[in-house]
């Protein structure tokens, strides 16, 4: 009998039945920003510390951050940065219960995407890292 209820019950759906929205999307983006920052900061802090131990180390660790290796990983580190904090402005946007209907949801989307290249851009070039 409990194997009978069980064949007729409905199936939960499944992330393959539906298509990905702006929404969702984007903040599982937010999660994964959230990880990059921290893997970021781990490599800013063991520079930091490699600066107390001693020079050649400092040496060597400032090689690294300083090489084109280096230079990605900082950039994208700024550039998860700027998206995790907008993504969180449009989280509180939603927790004061705005922002719900699909096209402002999507709009404010775009504006995290987007608005995330524009800060990093403008973060890049006034901290003089291009020049």
């Amino acid at each position: 009998m409990a194997n009978e209820a069980k064949g007729k019950r409905p199936l939960s759906p499944h992330l393959t039945i539906y298509r990905p929205q702006m929404s969702s999307v984007s903040s599982i983006f937010v999660r994964i920003s959230g990880v990059a920052l921290a893997l970021g900061f781990v490599l800013v802090i063991w520079w930091l510390l490699a600066a107390s131990i001693s020079i050649p180390y400092f040496e060597f660790i400032n090689g690294i951050m300083t090489s084109w290796f280096g230079a990605i990983v900082m950039v994208g580190s700024v550039w998860a940065l700027c998206y995790h904090s907008l993504g969180g402005i449009r989280h509180l946007i939603w927790d004061m219960g705005y922002g719900f209907d699909l096209k402002t949801s999507d709009r404010m989307g775009w504006c995290v995407i987007i608005g995330s290249f524009i800060f990093t851009i403008i973060v890049i070039y006034y901290s003089g890292a291009l020049s």
